[in-house]
């Protein structure tokens, strides 16, 4: 059988500081769940592995394609790389309050302590309440016993580097970088494969049964970047009809696609799945052979073996185009 553009069924997830916006801004019915703090758009994680929606493969998961498909899906050097694994997990991430003050591993320590890999990831912020704000890195440079006095005297907020945010605006943020997304802000993540987060505070809230959730107060001591950056909100410019990069590392490149006519792709040298997150208006995706549609809040990942393809609007439609 043939591969062509896929879809895959949402997993939802109902988080302590989840709201309504899932449903409310992108559409997506979460029911029966109270809130939805997450959805997990893609994913090739242990238990919730991703599961075609559309076509043929309707059904199919994520692991069976690629067993199938192998570099077909995923390109040569991935398949080689991370086999039946697939590398990277999409997510709509909804702050109806503060998520916890957090941290991931590396994939060193990732490996070491939890056979995963480690969880570098980057947000792009798809709407903000008014005097959104979230936290990422420090506002001054640290050693670990610093920390730890600000830390053990109850006042990690006055070394957390915060920032208003606005839409559009994109925070990169590597393993190691203490952070959270703030009340009233909802973002699209792109990160490596992983579940692991250190909790470092959870500002003391409890769940319906009274409790409050674990913290990793000691682990995150070894996973910590201490040190200070002069930026963390990255710089990017888009250009209409064209493709602006927007961040890219060792373990995904992000570009953004914005435009208002027919925008032709064509990538013959990239050997790697393609995957495309509409950040706003809609669309269709046309390639030899047929056609998809394509609007606000979905994702749609696009084979390897597929080179040349087409989107098309009537109005405007932005992407956000992920590959490794």
């Amino acid at each position: 059988m043939a591969l062509y553009p896929l879809k895959f069924s949402t997993i939802f997830k109902d988080k302590i500081w989840g709201g309504h916006k899932i449903s409310d801004v992108l559409g997506k019915d979460f029911s029966p769940l109270p809130n939805c703090g997450e959805t997990w758009e893609l994913s090739g994680v242990a238990g919730n592995i991703s599961t075609v929606a559309n076509g043929e493969l309707k059904g199919e998961s994520l692991t069976e394609l690629i067993q199938t498909y192998k570099s077909d899906l995923v390109g040569e050097k991935a398949y080689i790389q991370f086999g039946l694994d697939f590398p990277l997990l999409i997510k709509f991430i909804d702050a109806n309050q503060d998520l916890s003050i957090q941290v991931h591993p590396d994939d060193k320590l990732a490996k070491e302590r939890h056979n995963s890999f480690g969880k570098t990831e980057m947000w792009y912020v798809i709407q903000a309440d008014e005097g959104s704000s979230l936290i990422s890195g420090f506002n001054q440079e640290l050693d670990k016993e610093k920390y730890l006095e600000y830390f053990n005297a109850g006042k990690l907020d006055e070394i957390l580097n915060r920032e208003e945010v606005a839409a559009g605006d994109v925070f990169f943020l590597p393993a190691g970088r203490v952070h959270t997304i703030g009340e009233g802000l909802m973002i699209a993540e792109i990160q490596q494969t992983s579940d692991i987060t250190y909790r470092i505070y959870d500002f003391d809230r409890v769940d319906a049964q009274g409790s409050k959730r674990e913290l990793h107060v000691d682990e995150a001591l070894d996973a910590i970047d201490f040190k200070k950056y002069d930026h963390y909100k990255s710089q990017y410019a888009t250009t209409i009809n064209e493709r602006s990069l927007v961040e890219s590392c060792e373990f995904f490149t992000t570009n953004m696609i914005k435009t208002d006519q027919a925008f032709s792709v064509d990538l013959p040298d990239l050997d790697c799945f393609k995957i495309y997150i509409c950040t706003e208006g809609s669309g269709q995706l046309i390639y030899d052979g047929g056609s998809i549609d394509l609007k606000f809040g979905e994702v749609i990942l696009v084979p390897a073996s597929m080179k040349k393809y087409t989107f098309e609007t009537t109005k405007t439609i932005s992407l956000l185009e992920s590959y490794i």
